[in-house]
């Protein structure tokens, strides 16, 4: 729960804001931990608290940039709570952020840390493979390196994301305009030369004969039609968050598309390599780091893969055998091959690092192959719709012109 306080500091200055507590006492208790004499002290009520209660998802921008803030604090040899604490003054203006940042402090500043201050907090949701990471490097003693590490790699997914979007804005944006003119075309345009045909018992041809049919159908159920795609487009956004099996399925249907699924599967295992890569280096044992891994691939198939090969890992067996023996997919051959040189050799984090940095480059380049074509491919499909229904209104025009000459 999320409690108002009025108060003062402890350099004696007003204050108020928020805290985030089990229950009033704990609240209490928290305030005189962090030096503030409270005068009043509440709980949030009303569209404030859905809105902060509500445990929404950090956006990697604002993960990447708190990421890389702390890393340099720590570097620098700051404590952690000392860090968070000067880190959330920079966000007091983003409210989400500042008590984000003040809900770890407080928890850190009880003695807890920063996984299970991560953990415990209720304000965002946070990435399963970020807080395995953040458990794993305390351990080790390099929370400083795999911060950093972490914000390049929110970086460079954000990026990614940001690229793909900007792409899509302007071939979108045809879609949305190609739509509205067939729509009008058909509702308005058709009709009105349907009904010229039609007094003149002109026989039309086949196209002219579809164009007008399909006219009367979207004008008699259009309304069916919309309420229809939303409740297919409701059923289909339930059946992937609740049913796994389904989840699973179009993940694997994915895989096997012409181009995205290369795009897929490559993202996945740069992803995975990453991040397995940072965790060998931070001293995790190999079977786990796999496992942890694993939570980062966003593919059901290929994630199901990589965790039962973690457990044939501690049956004593190689990761390159257990992804050859595998029977649900056949991942690439090049990268079964990369993991068993570098497990020959005893360097499978370098062999990782530098995987993870190839299919991260020929994605990069695949993707932007694909959308730098989209736009072209966008104005065709648009333009041979457009010319499809003008043409099929043009022929019984040119007949009877001939037919009168």
């Amino acid at each position: 729960m999320i409690y108002k306080y009025k108060g003062i500091d402890k350099k004696g200055k007003k204050i108020s804001s928020q805290i985030e507590a089990a229950s009033l006492e704990e609240a209490k208790r928290k305030l005189r931990v962090s030096g503030i004499v409270y005068s009043s002290i509440k709980e949030s009520r009303g569209k404030t608290t859905f809105k902060i209660n509500y445990q929404q998802k950090i956006s990697p921008k604002v993960l990447s940039a708190l990421s890389r803030e702390l890393a340099m604090f720590l570097k620098s040899g700051i404590p952690i709570a000392n860090a968070l604490k000067i880190i959330s003054n920079q966000y007091k203006n983003e409210k989400r952020v500042h008590l984000f940042l003040t809900s770890l402090y407080t928890l850190i500043d009880e003695g807890k840390t920063l996984y299970a201050a991560l953990e415990e907090q209720k304000v965002y949701s946070l990435p399963p493979f970020f807080k395995q990471s953040i458990k794993v490097a305390e351990d080790g003693g390099l929370l400083d390196k795999v911060l950093l590490e972490l914000s390049r790699f929110l970086k460079e997914q954000e990026r990614i994301n940001k690229q793909i979007q900007s792409s899509l804005a302007y071939p979108l944006f045809i879609l949305i305009v190609s739509f509205f003119v067939v729509g009008f075309m058909l509702n308005f345009v058709v009709p009105k030369i349907t009904s010229i045909f039609v007094k003149m018992h002109q026989e039309l041809p086949l196209i002219t004969k579809i164009v007008i049919y399909s006219a009367d159908f979207i004008k008699d159920n259009g309304y069916f039609l919309i309420f229809g795609l939303i409740v297919l487009s409701l059923i289909f956004i339930l059946l992937m968050r609740f049913n796994k099996r389904f989840a699973k399925f179009i993940d694997r249907m994915l895989l096997y598309t012409p181009i995205f699924g290369s795009i897929i599967e490559q993202n996945d295992l740069a992803r995975f390599a990453y991040m397995n890569s940072l965790l060998l280096k931070s001293g995790i044992p190999y079977a786990q780091a796999i496992n942890l891994s694993s939570n980062i691939i966003k593919n059901r198939v290929l994630k199901d893969i990589f965790l039962e090969a973690s457990q044939r890992i501690v049956e004593g067996k190689k990761l390159s055998v257990a992804l050859s023996n595998n029977k649900d997919y056949k991942i690439k051959e090049s990268f079964i091959q990369a993991i068993s040189l570098g497990e020959e050799a005893s360097e499978v984090a370098e062999v990782l690092e530098n995987i993870s940095n190839l299919y991260f480059e020929e994605n990069r380049d695949k993707i932007e192959l694909m959308l730098s074509l989209l736009e072209p491919v966008m104005m065709l499909i648009v333009g041979g719709v457009i010319g499809f229904i003008v043409a099929a209104m043009l022929l019984p025009i040119f007949s009877i012109n001939i037919g009168s000459s």
